[in-house]
């Protein structure tokens, strides 16, 4: 159903200790229009409504680091305005999921909030890493798994960590890595981002950075899925493009980890 529709005591529920989630960052992107509640794809009211209603002990709301800026003031006053209306302290902080372990530059906007009592026992994770580790390094084996001859010169050209991974928008399209400014960096890393790979490559596939995208791999769904750090028992269903867009819109487990474990001491006591 539409989250917008979505009443707990219509589902029986009445409280929970936690209400998490991550909200459409369209709304309030830099490569969108930046309507933000006017967009008929935010929820971040619709999460609001529905911790007025249900009153966690601990809220947890993800979304683009571009809500924090000036833009957005009006916004994120109206947010701290009916949390503390209903007693709640809270934090805003941006986190980059490669300082936590994955193997990507992707920045988050993260809104934690709790009673005081338990709040004061709260503190963000500390990075673990100065950066995670390269594409080539995450995707060798499975580059390599079709008796591909090029793929330790491969890695040696992906060697760095992965742009931010988007796509999945309502109004996005087909199924590639990103605006034309995300497929230059990807074709720094020798990847073909205009598309998704049904395979990885085989013996016989040239690599030839020269030829442009054309002489460089594409990168299949499962691939994406390691370089957002999905762990590899999680199943995505649905045809090539609607798994991509599940999962170029998921939060890094890793770092949702790294901020969960911190919830879960503050509300331990």
């Amino acid at each position: 159903m539409d989250f917008k529709d979505f009443v707990g005591a219509e589902h029986g529920l009445s409280t929970v200790d936690l209400l998490s989630g991550g909200v459409p960052s369209s709304p309030y992107s830099i490569a969108g229009k930046q309507e933000g509640a006017a967009d008929e794809r935010d929820l971040l009211v619709a999460a609001v409504y529905l911790a007025i209603e249900l009153q966690p002990r601990a809220i947890l709301l993800e979304t683009t680091p571009s809500l924090l800026a000036p833009k957005f003031v009006q916004v994120r006053e109206e947010v701290e305005a009916e949390l503390k209306h209903l007693d709640y302290s809270w934090e805003w902080s941006v986190l980059d999921a490669q300082h936590f372990g994955v193997p990507q530059t992707r920045r988050s906007c993260l809104l934690v909030a709790m009673r005081p009592d338990d709040f004061v026992r709260f503190v963000w994770p500390e990075p673990r890493h100065a950066a995670g580790a390269t594409v080539g390094q995450v995707l060798r084996d499975s580059m390599a798994s079709r008796g591909w001859r090029f793929v330790e010169e491969w890695v040696s050209m992906a060697d760095r960590v992965a742009p931010t991974i988007v796509g999945g928008s309502k109004k996005h399209g087909g199924a590639d890595l990103g605006p034309t400014r995300t497929k230059r960096q990807w074709m720094d890393l020798a990847v073909n981002a205009h598309g998704l790979g049904d395979d990885v490559p085989d013996e016989d596939f040239i690599l030839d950075p020269d030829l442009g995208r054309d002489g460089v791999p594409k990168l299949t769904v499962e691939q994406v899925m390691m370089l957002q750090g999905l762990p590899e028992d999680w199943i995505v269903t649905g045809r090539k493009t609607a798994r991509y867009k599940q999962v170029a819109q998921a939060f890094p487990p890793p770092l949702a980890e790294a901020v969960g474990s911190r919830i879960v001491s503050a509300l331990a006591g």
